[in-house]
């Protein structure tokens, strides 16, 4: 028997749960990378994360669409492991080493625009004029956010970071939409192959470049709730909700999470901002909605 879909209060009130627990990530991210090098603090947590959805892997439905994936179908997932897990999540972890939380949030708004304009050439979806005022809109709030623009080093660094972030999200967000466009298989299975992949390889890379510390029993609790509550636990939420949701409801919600971000780590952080920086930031979310009208969240989350 198939479980009914969410009523329509019952969904709003679990995808904002869902981002309030994303927003979350950033938070215990940036307490956490205190103690804990970014690349092998992203490998351990989408590796536990794996871990934790493994047993799905093993039921009937699962190991019969494993053991019938083509050589094309592995080739994707893999593809999708290393730009998603490894690239654009190693990425998130180091940018959030050297950037404040609230600008790692901002940056990786630009994914939509990005994957609208590769979405011209790969996907032949031509955005529509509103989402063209949207990107316009989103380039405007973060001008006024950034300006005047004073960096230091490792800020340059941090954007330069984010910037490959960003193309890498984008890249990945086109190659998940082709493999679930264009093939049967489930969901949990695109997930459970591609984030083992991808995060092995980074839990490998981060140990290998960065080594691994003696991790206090505070910031292995942390890893837990972000690999299994964070990750598995909200992911599966937030495609239950998906199933009730329109995608500009999903849109809109999935946008509140630069604000949470912003008051948490204005809370927990320290991190505070100007009304110029707030102003841009709402501008930015605007224009970051409506971008993403008429098209299916993406997501990118942590």
């Amino acid at each position: 028997m198939k479980n009914k879909p969410l009523s329509q209060f019952a969904a709003i009130s679990t995808a904002l749960l869902v981002t309030f627990l994303w927003s979350t990530s950033f938070v215990i991210i940036k307490i956490g990378l205190a103690e804990i090098p970014p690349l092998t603090f992203a490998g351990l947590r989408y590796t536990i994360a794996f871990i934790a959805l493994l047993p799905l892997a093993f039921s009937k439905k699962v190991k019969n669409e494993i053991k019938n994936l083509q050589k094309s179908d592995w080739a994707k997932l893999v593809l999708l492991g290393f730009t998603f897990y490894t690239f654009t999540q190693g990425a998130q972890f180091l940018g959030l080493s050297l950037l404040p939380a609230v600008t790692v949030s901002l940056l990786l708004n630009f994914t939509p625009i990005v994957v609208a304009v590769l979405g011209i050439f790969i996907l032949s979806e031509k955005p529509t004029f509103l989402q063209w005022a949207g990107a316009l809109l989103f380039i405007i709030g973060v001008l006024v956010y950034f300006y005047p623009v004073l960096l230091s080093g490792s800020q340059t660094l941090g954007l330069i970071v984010m910037g490959f972030g960003v193309l890498a999200n984008a890249g990945s967000a086109i190659i998940g939409r082709d493999v679930n466009r264009a093939s049967s298989i489930s969901p949990i299975t695109i997930t459970v192959i591609s984030m083992g992949i991808g995060g092995i390889v980074l839990l490998i890379s981060g140990v290998s470049v960065q080594g691994l510390p003696a991790i206090s029993s505070a910031n292995i609790l942390y890893l837990l709730w972000l690999a299994i509550i964070n990750t598995a636990f909200a992911f599966t939420l937030w495609n239950l909700t998906l199933r009730t949701l329109t995608a500009m409801e999903s849109s809109i919600i999935n946008g509140t999470m630069l604000i949470q971000i912003a008051i948490l780590a204005w809370i927990f952080l320290g991190e505070a901002i100007t009304s110029k920086e707030g102003i841009g930031m709402m501008i930015a979310a605007l224009g970051a909605v409506l971008v993403q009208v008429k098209r299916k969240t993406i997501n990118k989350k942590l």
